[in-house]
């Protein structure tokens, strides 16, 4: 098991549900996500996910676009951000997923990316535009490097397809429930229980439910449906409120900690 699988079999043993936690990798800057991390680690979260800096995100809302651009302003890259997670592994084993756009590894080279994450502690990758259906060469490196491939499930996707999307799966399921880009929404859909339950008719492999969840509220009510949330833009949107502020670390860690006491508790 990596950290990964190791943090849901735990859940799973304890009856509990797990909190996902998106932020933009050097917004403000590496330092401050550093620290994020380390404050997320003992305020309940347990996977964080670090979105790596790209110009072109097209799977990404606003507030998640303008964190990109604010990471690829403070200097970060792929091997200043491995840099980042060395050192948050010296002091925290919190599992960690990049959230990636493909371009980023076929710069460096698929193999050689996949190689650095894993040295440098990363567990599972995103590609938000890596299709399963030519991930061979992607899933064969991944397995070696023993890191977890973490595939999307949409609410369009057609139930042949999450059959095959769950056959592949590993670490976890991201259940994409809403169409669109991300952001913070007023409601959840009305349709998560109905596509989790068809997701996990497939896979015993657990499912994390995000896009658009922006509150304690809303996340007792979706957790309630899958085995984590994913919580992404409405931490994000604080990061930006509050990335000039010597408090950010605190007031950021302190709605993480609203969230995870929600479905927890």
């Amino acid at each position: 098991m990596n950290r990964i699988e190791r943090r849901f079999a735990d859940l799973r043993a304890a009856g509990r549900k797990g909190l996902v936690v998106y932020i933009g990798a050097g917004d403000p800057n590496l330092e401050a996500t550093r620290q994020l991390a380390l404050a997320f680690d003992g305020a309940g979260v347990d996977v964080l996910e670090l979105g790596v800096p790209f110009s072109d995100p097209l799977a990404d809302g606003l507030v998640n676009q303008l964190a990109a651009q604010r990471g690829l302003e403070s200097g970060t890259t792929p091997p200043r951000l491995l840099a980042t997670i060395a050192a948050i592994r010296r002091e925290s084993q919190i599992p960690i997923v990049l959230y990636v756009y493909y371009n980023l590894l076929h710069r460096v080279g698929l193999d050689r990316f996949v190689a650095e994450a894993a040295a440098a502690g990363v567990d599972g990758l995103l590609i938000l535009d890596l299709p399963p259906e030519e991930a061979d060469e992607y899933e064969r490196l991944m397995t070696a490097a023993g890191l977890c491939p973490i595939w999307l499930v949409a609410p369009t996707t057609p139930e042949e397809r999450i059959a095959k999307i769950c056959r592949r799966a590993k670490g976890f399921i991201y259940y994409v429930s809403r169409e669109g880009v991300t952001g913070m929404q007023a409601q959840v859909s009305e349709t998560i229980g109905q596509m989790t339950a068809q997701i996990r008719a497939h896979s015993a492999v657990p499912i994390a439910v995000g896009f658009g969840i922006s509150n304690a509220e809303q996340a007792r009510s979706v957790a309630q449906h899958a085995e984590a949330i994913v919580v992404g833009s409405a931490i994000v949107n604080r990061i930006a409120a509050h990335g000039k502020s010597a408090d950010l670390v605190p007031t950021v860690t302190a709605f993480v900690r609203e969230l995870s006491q929600a479905i927890k508790s």
